[in-house]
């Protein structure tokens, strides 16, 4: 198919996903990027298993899915209520382990809802947008793409943190159904971990602007936290989504094009590295 969106997109305003349940991981919420010819996928109406199993295979009492998408920045109400479940737990999780667990949050609930804003403010923006970059990619190709939280994950991950002051969470994943080539589904991938580096590119003309003695970040302390943690949270944000493995993005990146692949694990490499040997030194 080419890259415009199909014209039957307004023939389906329903999730695809709705009947079949939430994804446990990535895995279970992506294609693994390997070459698909055009076709229109189906789905079972009921049933166990991971929706994309079923979504990308042909099998018995199957239903074609016409591609939806109208508006690229269209979000439904259920997936307005799956990112703001996700935020959440993620905005608490990070503030359990930036407070020392639950024990920590007990003792000094102050600290607790400090960090637990001060997550919202610098981490948070940078999985939203990261998830929505999958989304408006998708969409622009023509498919059905939204945010699907997993409430699993999400549970996993809160207790996780507030028993060990460890974050480990599979939030959830942007659930896409339609025709895409491999080209397309690459970028798609890819969406994500570049709006990880502009997010980070953003921050450190912050950093630039305002560091330094007599800068505002390098006078005030709570400035200086935001663009701190502002800059790490894309920094590993990136990088990790950029690892050649499992269901993260950069094995679908690298299935479509290893000369892109190298390039922005390079970049995204690059990006801890500075916020491991520059970062300080230039907020001041």
């Amino acid at each position: 198919m080419t890259g415009e969106r199909d014209p039957r997109a307004h023939w389906l305003d329903d999730d695809p996903f709705d009947k079949i349940g939430s994804p446990g991981s990535h895995s279970a919420a992506r294609d693994d990027g390997n070459w698909r010819q055009p076709h229109i996928r189906v789905v079972h109406e009921s049933g166990s298993g991971a929706p994309f199993v079923r979504i990308f295979g042909v099998e018995e009492q199957a239903r074609p899915i016409p591609v939806h998408t109208g508006s690229i920045w269209h979000f439904s109400e259920t997936e307005i209520n799956h990112l703001s479940q996700a935020t959440l737990a993620f905005t608490l999780a990070l503030a359990f382990m930036f407070s020392g667990g639950i024990y920590g949050a007990l003792i000094n609930l102050d600290v607790f809802l400090v960090y637990g804003l001060l997550s919202l403010v610098t981490f948070t923006p940078g999985f939203l947008i990261h998830e929505i970059a999958h989304k408006v990619q998708a969409r622009k190709y023509g498919c059905w793409a939204e945010f699907r939280a997993s409430p699993r994950g999400l549970r996993f991950g809160v207790i996780l943190a507030a028993l060990l002051g460890v974050v480990f969470m599979a939030p959830g994943a942007v659930m896409v159904a339609g025709n895409t080539t491999k080209e397309q589904f690459g970028k798609i991938a890819l969406a994500g971990p570049v709006s990880n580096v502009v997010l980070w590119c953003i921050g450190l003309l912050v950093a630039i602007a305002t560091g330094g003695p007599g800068g505002i970040a390098g006078e005030s302390y709570w400035v200086g936290r935001v663009v701190f943690y502002w800059m790490w949270a894309n920094g590993i944000l990136g990088a990790l989504n950029m690892l050649p493995f499992g269901p993260l993005d950069g094995k679908k990146i690298k299935i479509w094009s290893e000369s892109m692949f190298w390039l922005w694990l390079i970049i995204a490499v690059s990006m801890v590295w500075f916020n491991f040997t520059q970062l300080g030194a230039l907020l001041g």
